[in-house]
C-alpha cells in the first residue's frame, strides 16, 4: 500500500511532496518526489487526557467517533469507573478498548476513592495499581488529585508514587490553583504534568518547576483561550486535551478543533501540531507512530492547513475514519454496574430551615471551581425551599451504593424555571446527583435514573427523558452517534426549561467534586475545598 501527498515533518519544520509505502501496518518508506497530490499527510491527534467515561460511551464506540476527527489515541486516565467498579472497571476499559483499532493507553488511578469525604463503589491500593502497572497498555499513574497528600508526605499517597517511579511510568498531576512553593514541591515529588491550570500565571509557575501543561478544552472546563499563549515560548512542553468530552460535542470535533484555534489565534503551525502529535507520544512513550521510518502507519491526511477537515484516518496501516464517516465497525459491549439504590420520596430532600442566610454552591460555566455564596434563604412553613426568582435551586447528592439520606443544599446559575434534572454521573464517586426547582420535581428526575440504574434525566413538570447508562452508571452500550442524538435532545430539554449553562449536564456531575475548590456537596454533606473539610449550611 502507498500513499501520497505534501508530507509534514513537524519536528524538522517542513512541508515536501512523497510518497508513503506501507507494508504490513509500519512505514516501510517514504519517498521524496514530486507528485500531483495537494492533500496534506501527518501524524495522527492525540487527547493527552481524557476520562473516555464522561463521553458515556464506552472506549470501543468513544474510538468510532474520535477517529473521525484525526484522533488515532488517547491518554486515558479510568478513575471515574475505577470509583465505582474498582480494578474490574480499570480492565474492562482496557479490553473493550482492545476490541477495536485504536490506540487506547490507559493510567493506573491514583485517587480510588478520591476523597474520604465521600462514598465511593471501590478502593484501588498501592498493590493493585501495580498489578496495573505491569499490563503493557498502562502506560502512567493517572492524575494525583490528593496534592495536599503529596505535600504533607500522606503514607499511602507516596507509596503509590514509588509503583509508579519503580516501574519508570510518568505520573500525571491534579492541582489546581496551587502556586509558587507550594507548587514547586508538588512537582518535586515526580509528579509530571497538570491539565487543571484555569490561569496563565498558575501555568507558568508550574512550567517553571517542569512540569508539562496539558491545555484543557472540555465541554464543561474551558481553558484554552487563557492558556493556548504557552504554545509560543513552550512548545516542547504543552499538550492539548479534552478532559472530558460529551457525546454530542465528540461528534462536533475534537483535537482537531483545538489545532484550528491556536493556529488561527498566530500561533506557529508547527507548535501546535507539536502539542497535538509528539509530545504526547514522547512523555508516554506511546506506541504511536510519527511519520518516519520503521514507524506504525500512523496518520491523518487533511484536505488543506486552514479548515484542517481530516478526509482519511490511519491507524496501524488501516483506514479507520473516511470523509467524515467512520470505518470502525461497532462491536457487542458487555455490561458492568454497581447500583444500590431505593426509589426516594419528595420528604427525602427536605431541609429544615436552621437560619435566615445559606451557603450556596456557584456554578461557574466553562469551570470546574465553584464560589461559595452566602445568600438569605427562602423559606416556607420551617422549611428551606428553593427560590427560582433569585436561581437559587435546591441541589442533592445521594449515594448510589447503600441506602443512606441525601445531602441537600443549594445552588445558583443552573437557571432553571421548572422541572429538575439529575445523573449518575457525579465525579469522582458517581452517586447520583439532582436539581431543580422543587421537592417533587427532584424525586422524578432522580427515580428515573434509578429505577435504570444509571443515566441522564430530565423531568419539566410534564415530560420527562431519559438516557440510560447501564455501564457502571456511566456508559452506554449502544450506537455511539444514537447516544449522541438522545444526548442532544436531553441537553435541550434542560435549556428549555431555564438552563442557561453551556453544559448543563457536565457542569453538575462536577458539583461533588471536592478535589476542586470551593464550596461542593458530597453524599456525606457540604464541603468547602478550600480548607478541606465539611461545613455548614446556614450561617
Amino acid at each position: 500500500m502507498q500513499i501520497e501527498g505534501q508530507i509534514i515533518d513537524i519536528e524538522g519544520k517542513r512541508i515536501y511532496p512523497g510518497v508513503i509505502h506501507i507494508d504490513n501496518g509500519k512505514i516501510k518508506r517514504i519517498e521524496k518526489r514530486e507528485i500531483e497530490s495537494k492533500q496534506y499527510i501527518l501524524p495522527g491527534f492525540i487527547d493527552a487526557h481524557v476520562h473516555v467515561e464522561s463521553s458515556m460511551l464506552v472506549p470501543s464506540e468513544f474510538a468510532r467517533l474520535a477517529v473521525v476527527h484525526g484522533t488515532i489515541a488517547t491518554v486515558s486516565d479510568p478513575h471515574e469507573i475505577g470509583n465505582v467498579m474498582g480494578v474490574e472497571g480499570v480492565n474492562y476499559m482496557i479490553d473493550n478498548g482492545k476490541q477495536v483499532p485504536f490506540k487506547f493507553y490507559f493510567g493506573a488511578p491514583s485517587c480510588v476513592p478520591a476523597t474520604t469525604f465521600e462514598t465511593a463503589g471501590a478502593i484501588i491500593t498501592a498493590e493493585e495499581i501495580d498489578e496495573l502497572m505491569a499490563r503493557p497498555e498502562v502506560k502512567y499513574l493517572s492524575e494525583m488529585m490528593n496534592w495536599p497528600g503529596v505535600l504533607f508526605n500522606d503514607e499511602d499517597v507516596y507509596k503509590k508514587l514509588a509503583v509508579a517511579k519503580k516501574h519508570g511510568k510518568p505520573i500525571d498531576g491534579h492541582a489546581p490553583g496551587l502556586m509558587a512553593e507550594q507548587a514547586r514541591d508538588y512537582a518535586a515529588a515526580g509528579i509530571s504534568t497538570d491539565h487543571e491550570c484555569f490561569a496563565i500565571e498558575e501555568a507558568l509557575d508550574k512550567l517553571k518547576f517542569g512540569m508539562h501543561i496539558a491545555i484543557r478544552e472540555g465541554s464543561a472546563a474551558k481553558n484554552f483561550e487563557a492558556l493556548y499563549p504557552l504554545l509560543h515560548d513552550y512548545e516542547d512542553k504543552i499538550m492539548l486535551c479534552s478532559d472530558d468530552k460529551h457525546p454530542d460535542n465528540l461528534v462536533e470535533g475534537h483535537i482537531n478543533l483545538l489545532v484550528k484555534r491556536a493556529i488561527e489565534n498566530g500561533i506557529d503551525m508547527y507548535k501546535v501540531l507539536k502539542a497535538a502529535c509528539i509530545n504526547p507520544v514522547k512523555h508516554y512513550s506511546l506506541d504511536v507512530g510519527l511519520l518516519k521510518e520503521g514507524d506504525p502507519a500512523d496518520f491523518i491526511v487533511v484536505d488543506d492547513l486552514k479548515t484542517w477537515k481530516v478526509s482519511s484516518t490511519f491507524i496501524n496501516g488501516r483506514e479507520v475514519a473516511k470523509d467524515g464517516k467512520t470505518m470502525i465497525p461497532k462491536v457487542k459491549n458487555e455490561i458492568i454496574n454497581q447500583f444500590n439504590c431505593n426509589r426516594l420520596s419528595a420528604s427525602d430532600f427536605r431541609i429544615k430551615a436552621d437560619g435566615k442566610n445559606i451557603h450556596v454552591i456557584e456554578a461557574l460555566d466553562g469551570q470546574l471551581i465553584t464560589n461559595d455564596l452566602l445568600l438569605s434563604c427562602r423559606i416556607e412553613n420551617g422549611f428551606a425551599e428553593s427560590d427560582i426568582e433569585n436561581d437559587i435551586l435546591k441541589f442533592a447528592v445521594i449515594n448510589r451504593y447503600q441506602k443512606a439520606k441525601p445531602a441537600v443544599a443549594f445552588i445558583r446559575n443552573f437557571g432553571l424555571k421548572k422541572g429538575a434534572i439529575a445523573s449518575t454521573v457525579g465525579h469522582d464517586s458517581h452517586n447520583i446527583l439532582v436539581v431543580g426547582v422543587d421537592d417533587e420535581a427532584m424525586t422524578k428526575a432522580a427515580n428515573l435514573v434509578i429505577e435504570a440504574k444509571g443515566g441522564v434525566s430530565a423531568f419539566d413538570g410534564d415530560n420527562s427523558q431519559l438516557v440510560p447508562l447501564p455501564v457502571a452508571g456511566l456508559m452506554s452500550e449502544k450506537d455511539g452517534y444514537e447516544v449522541a442524538i438522545a444526548y442532544s435532545a436531553i441537553d435541550k430539554m434542560a435549556k428549555e426549561m431555564g438552563s442557561t449553562l453551556n453544559s448543563p449536564f457536565m457542569t453538575l456531575s462536577f458539583m461533588a467534586l471536592l478535589v476542586i475548590p470551593q464550596l461542593k456537596l458530597s453524599d456525606k454533606g457540604l464541603f468547602d475545598g478550600k480548607a478541606f473539610r465539611f461545613t455548614s449550611l446556614f450561617e
